[in-house]
């Protein structure tokens, strides 16, 4: 039986709000928890009584209260193994739990904390000591229920980036496939060279962009594009470029003229580069600018015409295994209009291969920040000399792969390999 003691009649208007609403007394003294249910429902809250733990369990399964305040010892159930079951049973919404006590030593208080009590009353009780605890109850309720609630909202949040993220990821994938699907053919024989493509973005979609297309008789244009940026406004830029030199549709590449028969011829490099930037100023609505170099092949002879703006360098390795870097530079696209731009010759033996690759190679950094740079390039085409084709730029992006270690080559990474051999391939 546990010992009786005074409830004041006290004012908790000014503590209750809707964080705290619900109280739950538990007491095995019917009188005693009569009086205090009765007192806490004259002030306005809503107040169940129980008995023993067993009968206020099943109170809390049916609507948990927002505080439980229960004696201490009690037959069958104490007031600490309810707190646990409590706590149990309120794992979404914290509910607040006093513990009525006579006992005060150190070694009590310490259990009930243990056990998931939040604060004690020592009987008999105090009126203002009660009003307290109850207005601390309601400070934590509120500030626990305010969190949860920004808690769940934050929730809801990232459940929505993160749906919205699945939708962008799904539509970069499709536009990765996009992009991929402007590079049509990856390899090509021809009568007297084979030539091979590679195509990597450092992220979905990127501003690099490699192609070919036929430039009359025995002429092949090739070209090599480099959008600044990255992501999907660099790849819609070099969507609209690749259409300016389609090799389905000669009427509308700017580097074919239509000759008076009716077929088609590739321009001088420089005019149509000239051009092309001209156009991008004129006609395109963009803040990107973007790097070329497009060259004309005669497959019967090899020599390759070439005309350069602000693109890296072309490699021509030659039979014996030397290598050389030669070029203009050039200003990049899309910038300054009025710019005029030179062409210059190479000549292809047999044997001898021209590579055009973009600066995410020559400017693929090693761990230490370095970046690989002409030199490095010629070294890892040495390492490399013997590999032929497809299989060789494949070779190439896993060097550069080895070079940055565990991080991603950090830019778009493209190429055309011609390799030369100035016989008839029997095929």
């Amino acid at each position: 039986m546990t010992q009786a003691f005074p409830v004041p009649s006290v004012d908790y208007s000014s503590t209750q709000d809707a964080s705290l609403r619900r109280i739950l007394v538990v007491d095995d003294s019917r009188s005693q928890r009569r009086l205090l249910a009765a007192s806490l429902t004259r002030q306005g809250f809503d107040v169940t009584d129980a008995g023993s733990g067993h009968e206020a369990l099943d109170h809390c399964s049916r609507q948990l209260p927002d505080l439980v305040i229960s004696d201490w010892i009690m037959p069958g159930m104490s007031g600490l193994e309810l707190c646990r079951a409590f706590r149990a049973l309120c794992a979404d919404q914290y509910g607040y739990f006093i513990l009525l006590t006579s006992r005060s030593e150190k070694a009590a208080v310490a259990q009930g904390l243990d056990s998931g009590a939040d604060d004690f009353l020592s009987k008999p009780v105090d009126s203002h000591e009660l009003r307290a605890r109850i207005n601390a109850g309601q400070r934590i309720l509120t500030m626990q229920r305010e969190l949860s609630a920004k808690n769940r909202l934050i929730g809801d949040t990232l459940a929505e980036l993160q749906r919205v993220h699945d939708s962008l990821d799904s539509d970069l994938r499709a536009a990765k496939r996009l992009q991929q699907s402007l590079l049509r053919e990856r390899y090509k024989g021809f009568d007297t060279a084979e030539l091979s493509l590679i195509l990597r973005s450092s992220g979905h979609v990127g501003g690099d962009l490699v192609g070919f297309f036929p430039a009359g008789n025995n002429q092949l244009g090739l070209y090599a594009i480099d959008v600044s940026g990255h992501g999907v406004s660099s790849a819609l830029m070099t969507a609209r470029l690749a259409g300016y030199l389609s090799a389905t549709a000669p009427e509308q590449n700017v580097a074919l003229q239509r000759e008076a028969d009716g077929s088609f011829n590739a321009r001088p490099p420089e005019e149509v580069i000239r051009d092309l930037n001209q156009l991008v100023l004129n006609d395109l609505e963009t803040e990107h600018y973007f790097t070329m170099l497009l060259a004309i092949a005669e497959l019967h002879t090899g020599r390759v015409t070439l005309s350069q703006a602000g693109h890296p360098h072309p490699v021509v390795q030659r039979r014996n295994g030397e290598i050389e870097h030669s070029g203009t530079g050039g200003f990049p696209l899309g910038l300054v209009g009025g710019l005029r731009f030179e062409s210059f010759d190479i000549e292809l033996a047999p044997g001898d291969r021209l590579l055009i690759l973009s600066d995410g190679v020559t400017e693929c950094p090693d761990g230490e920040g370095r970046m690989l740079g002409e030199n490095g390039l010629s070294k890892m085409l040495s390492h490399l000399g013997t590999m032929r084709g497809p299989a060789f730029l494949e070779a190439l992006i896993w060097e550069l792969t080895e070079r940055v270690g565990e991080a991603p080559i950090p830019d778009d990474v493209s190429g055309l390999l011609l390799e030369y051999s100035g016989k008839v391939q029997r095929r």
